[in-house]
């Protein structure tokens, strides 16, 4: 079945449409600021496919995509009552994220288990899959374009900085300061958490990142395993074809 994947996350809302399971194809963004009935008719508009899956953590922009959406065919929005085929360990299930369970369910069939997704967006995650598999927890920091931004905006004489790999930890500008502390700073963060985490998994975890920053952390930290940027795309689908059988 061709499936339309939608993760519709804080920042941006990405499409991909998947002929077969595991490989999102033809994919896109749309600022999710931007998301209305008039950009969806022109950006879905050539599109096919058969049916949809929605992951979404902005409901406001959920409602909208459902509502473009409602004349395409069958649509499936991810929550914690889908097929996951993977176990919920946690008190309120219904809390839970759908993004955060999307990457569970990537993880699990692309990494195996147990693991660690990290997730880098607006905020960055930590996802912890027990050896069960099933969903256990987890860590939600500031995202590093957010603590970089907030540095631009609450500071008179600090700019605005594109974040990239510091020349060296002794910045020889305010930009290259700024550089070092956001990238070497995030990567102790990450480090102390992911070790944090690990400690308290009762078998060894693959740590596998994903979103936007992913790879620029991750180049400096061996505690990660994997890159893997279409790791939520990737569970969205295997959601969708537990529906759509």
């Amino acid at each position: 079945m061709k499936l339309l994947l939608i993760d519709n996350s804080n920042t941006r809302t990405k499409f991909a449409v998947a002929r077969r399971a595991g490989e999102p194809e033809h994919s896109f963004w749309i600022p999710t600021g931007e998301i209305s009935a008039a950009s969806l008719a022109g950006a879905l508009k050539d599109l096919d496919f058969e049916a949809a899956v929605l992951c979404s953590v902005v409901p406001d922009k959920a409602s909208i995509l459902e509502e473009a959406l409602s004349t395409r065919g069958p649509l499936h929005r991810i929550s914690h009552e889908s097929p996951l085929g993977i176990g919920i360990d946690y008190p309120r299930p219904a809390s839970i994220g759908a993004d955060r369970l999307a990457n569970g369910v990537g993880v699990v069939a692309r990494h195996g288990h147990p693991a660690i997704v990290i997730d880098f967006g607006t905020a960055v995650t930590f996802d912890v899959i027990s050896p069960a598999p099933a969903y256990a927890g987890g860590v939600i920091a500031p995202g590093l374009g957010a603590m970089g931004e907030y540095l631009g905006r609450r500071t008179a004489l600090l700019p605005q900085i594109e974040l990239a790999e510091p020349a060296s930890a002794i910045g020889k500008s305010t930009t290259e300061a700024m550089r070092a502390g956001a990238v070497i700073g995030y990567r102790g963060l990450v480090r102390e958490i992911l070790a944090a985490l690990r400690s308290e998994i009762a078998a060894p975890a693959v740590a596998v990142a994903t979103g936007g920053d992913a790879r620029l952390i991750a180049a400096g930290l061996p505690e990660i395993d994997a890159v893997d940027p279409d790791l939520t795309l990737a569970g969205i689908d295997l959601v969708g074809r537990r529906v759509f059988r």
